[in-house]
């Protein structure tokens, strides 16, 4: 077995979902609501929330890309400080999507999650990795995958789209991840199908904990779905989200779960057994605590 997958976590953390419509275009007003739903995450005992794709500027790719210096966010902008303030005041962490540019502008624009530890401070950001048809032509794709440790849980990082592709949950789990975590936008048409498919599935598959962490109302053209919600590591749900309303919900990551579906659940240390553990080089592990 990958050395990685045998260490469990010591102890429970309860973690939370953030879904919200943002303001198109207004990231003055959607940095103040990510701070109000941080300290409601916060008062739920969460010691870190999770906020939708691109919230920061609503999804609106035609916005970020006619003025990326506006919408999009470079490393420690200014900003940005609100949040960081809320991380320190409140011992929290926070994951919230934006889109992402270089400081000099070299190397094009990026999907991400920005990532801040309980003491405000900023993280290198995730990327998306798998990207959208259209996405693919205002934005690049990243090169690595992420992981993040809290409290002796490793947290691996996705954004939406990621989430269809079972190699990328999967590569997560080999390189040790306990929970998965997806900040997106999924879609009242088809994107509740799609979501109910494949966050047990990425789950169960895997034997690690899941939260989904969803857009409410219209962003970008696209009418939402709500239900952000987080699944035990036997791929049920454990808490969900209204469809249609500004919501904080949370759960607590229990490792004698985690521990228990693993044991009985046996797929992830059969595929490490067999020498399926290709692509460890590939993960960005930053510390949150």
């Amino acid at each position: 077995m990958n050395h990685k997958q045998a260490s469990l976590p010591q102890t429970s953390l309860r973690i939370a979902a953030a879904q919200a419509q943002p303001v198109s275009g207004d990231v003055a007003a959607n940095i103040a609501r990510t701070v109000e739903l941080t300290g409601l995450a916060a008062d739920q005992g969460s010691r870190l929330v999770v906020f939708p794709e691109k919230f920061l500027s609503g999804y609106e790719p035609d916005l970020v890309a006619g003025d990326p210096a506006k919408y999009a966010f470079d490393a420690h902008d200014p900003r940005l400080e609100p949040i960081c303030a809320v991380c320190r005041q409140r011992e929290i962490a926070v994951i919230v999507g934006a889109a992402t540019r270089n400081a000099n502008g070299a190397g094009g624009l990026h999907i991400s999650s920005l990532m801040f530890n309980r003491s405000g401070e900023q993280l290198e950001p995730y990327h998306k990795q798998y990207l959208y048809s259209s996405e693919s032509r205002i934005y690049q794709p990243g090169s690595q995958g992420g992981m993040l440790e809290l409290d002796g849980w490793r947290l691996a990082l996705s954004v939406c789209y990621d989430a269809g592709f079972p190699e990328h949950a999967r590569l997560a789990a080999v390189n040790g991840a306990h929970a998965y975590l997806a900040s997106a936008l999924f879609s009242a048409k088809t994107g509740y199908h799609q979501s109910r498919i494949w966050f047990p599935a990425r789950a169960f598959d895997n034997t690690l904990y899941v939260l989904l962490s969803n857009h409410v109302g219209m962003t970008g053209g696209w009418a939402t779905c709500g239900a952000s919600a987080i699944w035990s590591p036997y791929g049920d749900v454990v808490v969900q989200a209204g469809r249609d309303r500004d919501e904080v919900i949370s759960a607590l990551l229990d490792p004698a779960v985690l521990a228990d579906v693993r044991e009985r659940e046996t797929v992830l240390a059969d595929f490490n057994a067999l020498g399926g553990v290709a692509g460890a080089h590939r993960y960005n592990v930053q510390r949150l605590d």
